[in-house]
């Protein structure tokens, strides 16, 4: 069967983004709310987010999640945005609180650490009424209990390892929706994606590379003027 044309319009302007990697559109997807989600951006860099061509963004960070974080990722993206809400040095009554903060903004779901306890995840299944993702970094984890807890979506990041794991999941759980970091090549993106993973995160470049790669832009053209 004939490939169908798929028409693409760009801005002057709009040119210049982060475009993540073609290949990742060979992912199934994941359907959340009646949207179909392939590809995520991995940042809570708010500029690289409003220049990003990713399906949906995945907002973790190292420190404990502040609302006002969460409220101003939600607030500058124009598409489905995944916040983080602790699980791990973030404990109890804290992370059902920026749960239910995260959704009453518009979060299209909330995730958790990989440390997060199943009665953690028990919790908030009842108080919530968004996708509880659990990320997994190890293939020593215990899905089944991930998933009887009321976990409704896996994040795969395993670094290296992560095909691996999620080829082990897909084993055992064929249906359970995957999200998974694909690594830094097309190959790697799509061993993942034949692995099983449905969506892929992907890491953009920071502000501070793509300037870099811009300034040295101007200054060659600078020096043929």
């Amino acid at each position: 069967m004939e490939e169908k044309h798929l028409p693409e319009i760009d801005g002057n302007l709009r040119k210049h983004m982060v475009r993540v990697p073609q290949v990742i559109e060979q992912a199934s997807g994941i359907r959340i709310f009646g949207k179909l989600i392939k590809s995520l951006v991995f940042t809570t860099d708010v500029a690289i987010i409003r220049n990003c061509n990713a399906n949906a963004v995945i907002a973790v960070y190292p420190f404990t999640p502040q609302p006002i974080i969460t409220h101003a990722i939600i607030n500058c993206s124009d598409v489905p945005v995944f916040c983080g809400v602790g699980g791990g040095t973030t404990t109890g009554a804290r992370v059902l609180n920026l749960a239910e903060d995260a959704e009453f903004q518009g979060a299209v779901g909330i995730v958790l650490n990989a440390p997060t306890p199943n009665e953690t995840i028990e919790y908030l299944k009842q108080k919530i009424d968004i996708p509880i993702v659990i990320t997994v970094v190890s293939e020593k984890t215990d899905i089944k209990m991930r998933l009887e807890a009321g976990a409704d979506i896996l994040n795969v990041s395993g670094a290296g390892n992560t095909a691996k794991i999620v080829t082990e999941i897909r084993r055992e759980f064929p249906k359970v929706p995957i999200i998974a970091t694909g690594g830094p090549t097309e190959e790697s993106i799509l061993e993942t994606i034949k692995a099983g993973a449905n969506a892929i995160t992907y890491t953009p470049p920071t502000n501070g590379e793509i300037f870099k790669k811009l300034m040295n832009k101007y200054r060659a053209e600078d020096d043929i003027i």
